[in-house]
C-alpha cells in the first residue's frame, strides 16, 4: 500500500510567554502519528533525555523521530558558552538536512524561536531553512520571541499568553510529567 503524503506544507509558529507551546507542537505530531505521517522533532537548546517527550515519543517509532542539539543545563541568554552555539548550529544544519531529505511529512524545530533570539543562530539562516522547505512539509517553529520576520513569513502564528502560573503565584517549580 503506498504511504499517502501531505498535499501542500505549511509554515507554523508557536510562540509568547504562556506555556504549552511545545506541548502544543507535541499534540500536532501525536495527530499525524495518528495518520501514519512520519514527525521529525528536533528540539534546540534541550539536551535532557529523561523528559517525557523524549521517552514517550521511543514508543511511537517508527512514525516519530525526537532528537535533541543542546546541553542538559540552561543557555546564559548573554553568554553562551561555545557549546551551546555549536550544538544550535549543527541542529540547523541537521533540520536543514531532515527538511530537504524527503523522509518526513511534519518537521518540528522545537525552540528555534529562542535559539534565534539568544543569537545562537543566524535570522538568514533560519529564513532560508523556510525558504528551502519543500510543498509538501510541514514545519513547524516554537519559542519565546519570535522574530518578526518569521512572524510574517509563517502561514499560521499562535502566541501562548501567560494569564497566571503556579510558578510565580506558588512558588510551585516543574514536575516532572507536566514540565518536562
Amino acid at each position: 500500500m503506498k504511504k499517502e503524503r501531505l498535499s501542500w506544507g505549511l509554515v507554523q509558529v508557536y510562540t509568547g510567554n504562556g506555556k504549552g507551546k511545545t506541548t502544543a507542537a507535541l499534540g500536532l505530531a501525536l495527530r499525524a502519528a495518528g495518520h501514519r505521517l512520519k514527525v521529525y522533532i528536533l528540539q534546540f537548546m534541550k539536551g535532557d533525555k529523561g523528559y517525557g517527550e523524549v521517552r514517550a515519543i521511543k514508543l511511537l517509532a517508527p512514525f516519530i523521530t525526537i532528537k535533541q542539539s543542546g546541553l542538559c543545563t540552561f543557555v546564559d541568554r548573554g553568554k553562551p558558552s561555545r557549546e551551546d552555539i555549536r550544538l544550535a548550529r549543527q541542529g540547523l544544519e541537521t533540520a536543514r538536512k531532515i527538511i530537504k531529505s524527503g523522509k518526513y511529512d511534519l518537521v518540528i524545530l522545537d525552540e528555534i524561536n529562542c535559539a534565534l533570539d539568544y543569537k545562537l543562530i543566524k535570522l538568514e539562516d533560519v529564513m532560508d531553512l523556510i525558504a528551502g522547505k519543500p510543498p509538501c512539509v510541514e514545519l513547524v517553529l516554537t519559542g519565546r520571541n519570535a522574530h518578526k520576520k518569521v512572524i510574517a513569513r509563517a502561514d499560521l502564528v499562535t502566541e501562548m499568553k501567560e494569564i497566571k502560573h503556579y510558578y510565580r503565584n506558588r512558588n510551585i517549580s516543574s514536575r516532572k510529567g507536566i514540565e518536562f
